[in-house]
């Protein structure tokens, strides 16, 4: 896919085409490029405010009878990475991405951390060229519009607390996390994060940060059991 068939895909003709090239630019290609000095993390600052105030005024405005926490677990769910992971491979962002060789071989195209920060960088690219609306917009189309289908699946829920109300209340132990294994260099790592209940290996998840891990085990270890 090319830039262009994007801009077609999502509708929007484009101001500045340096700026979504640039949002595609990942922090390795930099180190191997003669011609290229910027990379995308700049854009992805930007547009995780952008995605965060679009989602909060979303869930404030539909939901008037939600209290804080519910609303705060709802959209920690709409812009957690996996999620918006899902939206990039969706517009096959993959496809786009400049990356080093190293990250082309470790498959870079399809971590979840780098689709998801690099849709973060395409909608701070989209709100510089086109303005709030348009990046409203495409936020409440691709993003927001999942919301049902997170909360059929239960993904809003605090999985770590969940996991040790059930481990306590149904076997008196108090669920343990360790690390698996880790991968890639200090500033782009990925962790895989194992839950213990007792001597039982319960669940296992994958995250750019040992918490985001530790909540994908818990996941994983309330759906084997059927505790979610």
């Amino acid at each position: 896919m090319t830039l262009e068939d994007l801009q077609k895909q999502i509708g929007y003709k484009t101001r500045d085409k340096g700026l979504y090239d640039l949002a595609f630019v990942h922090r390795s290609f930099v180190n191997e490029s003669k011609d290229v000095n910027e990379h995308n993390e700049r854009l992805e600052f930007l547009g995780d405010a952008v995605l965060e105030l679009v989602s909060t005024t979303y869930l404030y405005d539909n939901f008037p009878d939600k209290l804080e926490g519910e609303l705060t677990s709802w959209r920690a769910a709409l812009v957690r990475k996996e999620n918006l992971a899902a939206v990039a491979k969706e517009l096959d962002f993959g496809s786009l991405l400049k990356l080093s060789r190293g990250e082309e071989k470790t498959g870079g195209r399809d971590k979840d951390y780098i689709l998801a920060n690099t849709l973060e960088a395409f909608i701070g690219a989209l709100y510089l060229d086109q303005g709030y609306e348009k990046a409203k917009d495409f936020i409440d189309r691709h993003v927001l519009s999942r919301l049902d289908d997170i909360l059929a699946a239960g993904l809003h829920i605090d999985a770590k607390s969940q996991l040790q109300e059930m481990a306590q209340e149904e076997l008196g132990v108090t669920p343990v996390y360790e690390l698996l294994a880790d991968e890639g260099p200090d500033h782009d790592k990925t962790f895989l994060m194992g839950v213990k209940i007792g001597d039982d290996l319960a669940g296992q998840g994958k995250g750019s940060s040992k918490q985001a891990a530790e909540e994908e085990a818990a996941r994983d270890a309330l759906k084997k059991k059927s505790w979610l």
